[in-house]
């Protein structure tokens, strides 16, 4: 079966898979796009979503924690709250929760402190004893060990090195440059980092490791296709959610609060 064929189909709802491209003010330098797409490890069974593609067009972030609910982070602009999520069998997937806001904005504008919402998952989609794992391809799976911090803002510099995944292309590389977000047309972000590698559509909501932790879920593609990533801490406060750091994040099938159909 084909990488293509794996993935969820979303028929409930026509996901529209806004990526944006703007002409922005940052330094040009060389682009580094790591071509490694093959993969160094067999997929769990249910598969990890965090880092990967898992429908057309847009891959999850992180597993994080609502109170009793085990969520998938993922991007805003792949979805709206509300949203029942279903594969091409009918079978449920998820129901989309509400997208960070900050209520400090201008008038008629929509501000967040990062590109993200979370997708509350059906019982039968939760990767039970890797939910502190992250997908990341050829890069293999990661593991955030207990108590690991998502990164914000100021925790990120100029100079640090990251890795994404997403679509089954495993990239890395330095970021280039932060700072705020303020397109005409666009959501008002107060930071944006970018990196010196390239990202396309099926990219949107993957996770982003600086450092090797957990700090952002990619966001935009800006000038000359580079990758622009909000930060995680921040969207995580936002909306309420704990970062899983341990292999069922601190919960159990029993206890879960997850919809259903």
């Amino acid at each position: 079966m084909t990488r293509r064929a794996r993935l969820v189909r979303a028929t409930t709802i026509v996901l529209l898979v806004i990526v944006v491209a703007v002409v922005g003010a940052w330094a040009v330098v060389a682009i580094e796009d790591h071509n490694e797409t093959a993969r160094t490890t067999v997929r769990y069974e249910p598969p990890v979503w965090a880092g990967q593609e898992f429908i057309p067009g847009c891959a999850g972030g992180f597993y994080a924690r609502h109170e009793s609910t085990i969520v998938l982070v993922m991007s805003a602009h792949c979805g709206n709250p509300g949203w029942v999520l279903r594969d091409d069998l009918g079978e449920l997937i998820g129901v989309l929760g509400e997208r960070a806001e900050l209520a400090d904005c201008p008038e008629g504008r929509f501000c967040a402190p990062s590109d993200i919402l979370a997708l509350a998952l059906a019982p039968e989609r939760i990767p039970w004893g890797h939910l502190n794992v992250v997908d990341m391809g050829a890069g293999g799976y990661r593991a955030i060990d207990a108590g690991t911090r998502p990164l914000a803002c100021p925790d990120i510099a100029v100079g640090d090195r990251f890795e994404i995944d997403g679509r089954e292309h495993y990239r890395s590389g330095t970021v280039i440059a932060i700072g705020p977000y303020a397109h005409e047309t666009d959501t008002i972000f107060p930071c944006m980092v970018v990196g010196d590698t390239t990202v396309s559509t099926g990219d949107s909501g993957g996770a982003v490791l600086v450092r090797g932790l957990p700090a952002g879920i990619i966001a935009r593609r800006l000038d000359e296709g580079r990758l622009g990533f909000t930060p995680l801490a921040e969207g995580l406060e936002n909306l309420g959610l704990i970062l899983c750091t341990t292999p069922d994040c601190d919960m159990s099938p029993e206890r879960a609060v997850q919809p259903r159909a």
